[in-house]
């Protein structure tokens, strides 16, 4: 009951906020509808303007009993789904996504059309679409080796002048190694066997392509040439699937050669990948040299492929493993090192980790596997769960969001769970008679026996000979695979129970600092200040020095080679480990939202909006809803980290700095001294938007700060670099610091509105009541999520050896997500100490900062107008009308 509690919750808002975009956007409630939202890569290939979630989720509601709602959905993708958008697509992911969500969805409409209660109406118009779209995919495959290309567009194919794709030349074996199971099945539904032939060349050309004396693959190959691109080999992203497949191809349509060429394959994983309880990818040349010191999170699916082939030790081993790396960060991270240290920090959601534990549960009845179950339950609540559905892990450490759900978290991590609970009466059919795809679509075992158009070879002379008792001509049986012993997978499971804690050496817990057990550190985290010589001194006998980085950041970096002993060492890496918990912890604790700083003087009148970063002192301008409201001045020096040598340019003004140099709290000070009003700090590197990048946040200097009584906000370079291009070009400019922008009839509350804007307003108020609302950018502040999204990283480098901690100058939080980083409070050795840092910025819209280049074009178009002094009034209306046309279509697609 809670899964489908937790499923309701998703679905619902999916179909409520989202639909019939492609996939909701949980942290701000709205659909992510591909070009309208700032690109995300190779992930948004995924997005085609077909309404994914919902083909995706299409079998997911039969498995959970939703009969109703599943014929709802039918007939919302019958009648609203276009195939033939002018779109390029990933071919993998619209396979295993698309093609797969609607054969799945046919496969459970036909069994409930033979139950004769639900869908009599139903007359295969679900395989009809996954038909044209399967003819949609076709042209991908037009290479001499028979791989698709990895992308094709919708309409126009590939390689066709308006198909912007087709120029690629490498692809991911899962790639093209992930297409038989539906290929075949829509070949053996329609009797059109084309798609079937396809899919198996491209199987066919990676089998030989394979390296013949390791028996391995690699992770991309050259669609041309059938050259290994990357020659590294493992089980997780990049080759997954491939190795899956071949196995289900031979439980789904019964060719030999499919099993054979499987067990040939896992021989060699098992001889080289596998080193229990870890998969570590190697050279496919010289397989017995490992590639890499991580493991992705991918390979989370190998036990469940496992409990499939009948090899329950190895999957024990392996599941248990990434259940104490669950247990530690509450869900797996994207990537972790062989010591179970973050290496990449993110986690979307992914379903891999629920597959296998639902599949050791059914081959081994061990109830141990419900708990985990439940565990996942716990978290995904605790921890992922919005108003809007469950958003992604941004970084596991700091449990922070990313405004993104994917379709696959509803197509297959409620499937399993629900299957991991659900007694055989809770399922209105037999979910044995299925076989799950790489995306939990259901297609029915009867396949194999229709449509039989391929001729089958007997080619076992091509294949290695085996002597391994796994690999028996049969599939795996539950009642022959333990020796009738019920504790045989506890007794797998319980050398590995504290392998993760044993890799992590554990901090001194304040309980035992409290009784005086254990050691007595030499410095604690809290304790640190750059600017003691002595704390300096015990961090160079700790192992610890200090790193200014080129952005300005320093970086605490540790090298036990270097400690005084191997005591210092230990020290030097509690205190490292320390160091990142207080920065997790402030970052957690301490969460603004973003301000804005509105452009209100001509000709602007408050339409420019940029977005803003807090800081931690000074005036709180959600308290102070009028904002402050100035011109601005440039101080001198620039950087303000000394007395301001202009104070009369900045007397109640608003002041300009660079960031840099000191403390942010040193710059609020001195132009504070000076007379200013407020200030922003623009920062100092080059390029850097609010577009690409989180929110900084400024902190304090670890001293009291109830002196500063001014506001600060800070701004990117970019956006900093639009209130300078302004002043150069109107010399006086106004502008309004606040907690969300402002609608033009506050800002001009008690002051004289200029008679062009009165006039211009009695002309156009019977036009779309919208106008006032694109000219404030309102969409920009009031439609900004409430939900902050922390974006702190902290963590471990992934060498064993070495830990480190990376912290700003002026206190900022940094961006990065994969960077061993620690929220620092000082610029230089003579500033105050880490422990003192602030938390990481809250997350913004990217609405926030996008229309600045329309915007920056129609400040020349007003300067142009505003500068001649008896322009007749029909050409400022005109021009008016032009602007609100203007904004009017930037919301729109804003929105």
């Amino acid at each position: 009951n809670q899964v489908l509690e937790m499923f309701d919750h998703a679905y619902s808002n999916y179909m409520e906020h989202a639909y019939p975009a492609d996939e909701l956007m949980p942290l701000t409630c709205r659909g992510r509808v591909r070009g309208q939202e700032p690109s995300r890569g190779d992930v948004d290939d995924a997005l085609g303007k077909f309404s994914l979630t919902l083909i995706d989720t299409l079998d997911t509601l039969v498995v959970l009993n939703k009969t109703k709602e599943f014929e709802e959905a039918v007939k919302k993708v019958i009648k609203d789904v276009n195939l033939d958008n002018d779109i390029v697509v990933s071919v993998f992911e619209t396979n295993i996504r698309v093609l797969g969500g609607l054969l799945g969805g046919h496969s459970v409409a036909i069994m409930l059309k033979e139950k004769g209660e639900y869908m009599q109406w139903y007359n295969g118009e679900l395989l009809h679409m996954a038909k044209e779209l399967g003819y949609k995919l076709l042209p991908a495959f037009n290479t001499t080796s028979g791989l698709p290309y990895p992308r094709v567009n919708l309409k126009f194919g590939v390689r066709h002048p308006e198909a912007r794709t087709g120029t690629e030349t490498d692809t991911c074996t899962a790639c093209a190694g992930t297409l038989i199971l539906e290929f075949a099945a829509l070949s053996r539904f329609t009797g059109t066997s084309i798609f079937e032939e396809y899919a198996r060349k491209a199987l066919d050309f990676i089998w030989e392509k394979r390296q013949r004396s390791s028996n391995l693959v690699g992770v991309t190959i050259n669609i041309h040439t059938g050259d290994w691109v990357r020659k590294d080999s493992g089980v997780g992203a990049g080759i997954d699937s491939y190795y899956e497949y071949l196995l289900k191809a031979y439980v789904l349509l019964g060719d030999d050669s499919f099993l054979e060429r499987f067990n040939t394959h896992y021989d060699a994983i098992m001889r080289y990948i596998s080193q229990p309880p870890l998969l570590l990818d190697v050279h496919i040349h010289k397989p017995m040299l490992n590639a890499r010191t991580w493991m992705d999170s991918l390979l989370a699916f190998f036990p469940g492929l496992q409990v499939l082939k009948g090899d329950i030790r190895p999957a024990i081993e392996t599941h248990e493993m990434l259940y104490q790396v669950i247990k530690k960060h509450n869900f797996l991270p994207e990537a972790f090192t062989t010591d179970f240290r973050v290496h990449w920090a993110q986690h979307p959601l992914r379903p891999e980790f629920a597959e296998s534990t639902y599949f050791l549960y059914k081959a081994t009845g061990d109830p141990y596997y419900l708990e985990v179950g439940k565990t996942l339950i716990e978290n995904l609540n605790k921890y992922a769960r919005v108003p809007c559905g469950f958003a992604a892990m941004k970084d596991v450490r700091t449990g922070s969001h990313e405004d993104r759900m994917d379709s696959f978290f509803l197509a297959e991590m409620f499937k399993y769970l629900y299957l991991l609970f659900a007694d055989k009466e809770d399922m209105i059919f037999d979910i044995e008679d299925y076989i799950f795809t790489t995306e939990a679509h259901l297609l029915p075992l009867w396949l194999s026996t229709t449509n039989q158009t391929i001729s089958k070879k007997n080619t076992s002379t091509e294949y290695t000979e085996l002597d391994d008792s796994n690999f028996d001509w049969t599939c795996p049986n539950t009642q022959i695979l333990f020796p009738n012993d019920p504790m045989f997978a506890q007794s797998i499971r319980e050398p590995l129970k504290n392998v993760v804690d044993k890799s992590c050496p554990r901090g001194i817990s304040r309980a035992e600092e409290s009784l005086g057990s254990g050691p007595k550190p030499p410095l604690r985290a809290r304790d640190f200040m750059a600017s003691n010589p002595e704390h300096l001194e015990i961090l160079k006998k700790m192992g610890v020095s200090l790193i200014h980085l080129k952005d300005g950041r320093v970086q605490l970096v540790q090298h036990a080679v270097q400690a005084a002993s191997s005591l210092d060492a230990e020290d030097g890496l509690r205190f490292m480990q320390e160091m990142i918990e207080l920065s997790s912890q402030q970052q957690k604790e301490q969460q603004l939202p973003p301000r804005a700083v509105q452009i209100v003087s001509h000709p602007f009148f408050g339409r420019v909006v940029l977005t803003a970063g807090p800081a931690q002192f000074g005036m709180d301008l959600s308290k102070h809803k009028a904002g402050t409201r100035g011109f601005v001045a440039t101080i001198k020096p620039y950087n303000g980290c000394s007395e301001i040598t202009n104070p009369e340019a900045v007397k109640e003004k608003i002041a300009l700095m660079q960031r840099g140099q000191c403390m942010f709290a040193e710059k609020a000070r001195n132009i504070q001294k000076a007379g200013a009003i407020g200030g922003i700090v623009i920062d100092d590197n080059e390029g850097s938007s609010s577009d690409t990048a989180p929110l900084f946040q400024m902190a304090g200097d670890g001293k009291n700060t109830d002196d500063i009584t001014i506001p600060m906000l800070f701004l990117f370079n970019k956006e900093g670099n639009i209130i300078l291009d302004a002043i150069r070009e109107y010399e006086a400019v106004e502008v309004l610091l606040s907690d969300k922008a402002k609608d033009r009839a506050t800002i001009f509350k008690g002051k004289m509105i200029p008679n062009y804007i009165i006039d211009s307003n009695l002309e156009m108020e019977n036009m779309d009541q919208k106008s006032s609302e694109n000219d404030s950018h309102k969409p920009n502040s009031e439609e900004a999520p409430s939900e902050s999204q922390d974006a702190g990283a902290v963590g471990e480098e992934p060498d064993g050896g070495e830990s480190s901690a990376v912290g700003d100058p002026d206190p900022l939080s940094p961006a990065s997500t994969d960077s061993a980083s620690v929220s620092m409070a000082e610029q230089d050795p003579h500033g105050p100490g880490p422990g003192e840092a602030g938390a990481p910025e809250p997350a913004c819209t990217p609405e926030d900062s996008q229309p600045q280049e329309q915007n920056t074009q129609t400040e020349s178009n007003s300067k142009a107008h505003w500068d001649s002094k008896v322009q007749p009034m029909e050409s400022i209306l005109a021009d008016w009308n032009e602007d609100i046309e203007a904004f009017e279509m930037m919301e729109k697609d804003e929105l």
